[in-house]
């Protein structure tokens, strides 16, 4: 075989064609990596806002859930209110009805006791018989009116205490539920 001979122009054009081949081979390496690099980051980052997201989903389900089951308790507690209030009304409104009725009687049994009266010192015969039939019948009726006040008195005040009982109950059960967590 003969030899040929490279000029110093074909041995340039060979150098530079071997370092564009070698150049073009490491910048296709590059971007093959560059390439491979910006995937797995994608990739990551997509796994990584997926968590975020799945996470910031579940924390607002979680506190949905803990703001519906405070608006029940609310809603529970404030419909117990409601009937504790509509139970001492009614319960307020029967008594002032027998309180009314205890009245009424009382009164009753006044003007029938003054009737009587007039009825007597309409039969006396002196001034001294008047003036002892009025005083019997003022003394039994102011008696008579002290011992149904106080019976009064008596009943009105276990009708308040009878009354108040479940606005009580729903007051003590209001300070447990605002005391409880401040105790735990």
């Amino acid at each position: 075989m003969a030899e040929t001979k490279t000029t110093p122009t074909e041995k340039v054009a060979r150098i530079a064609t071997d370092a564009t081949a070698a150049g073009a081979e490491q910048a296709k390496k590059i971007v093959q990596d560059s390439t491979v690099q910006a995937k797995k980051f994608f990739e990551d980052g997509a796994s990584k806002a997926r968590a975020a997201i799945e996470d910031g989903v579940a924390k607002a389900t979680k506190s949905s859930e803990d703001l519906m089951k405070a608006a029940q308790d609310a809603a529970e507690f404030g419909r117990g209110n409601v009937e504790a209030l509509t139970k001492a009304t009614q319960t307020y409104m029967a008594g002032v009805q027998d309180l009314s009725k205890q009245t009424l009687a009382l009164v009753q049994g006044l003007a029938e006791h003054a009737m009587e009266g007039a009825k007597a010192l309409a039969a006396v015969k002196s001034l001294k018989e008047a003036a002892d039939v009025q005083s019997a019948f003022a003394k039994a009726g102011f008696e008579k009116a002290m011992s149904e006040t106080a019976k009064l008195q008596e009943a009105t005040l276990k009708l308040v205490e009878t009354a108040a009982a479940p606005i009580t109950a729903r007051a003590t059960a209001a300070m447990e539920k605002v005391t409880k967590p401040l105790a735990a």
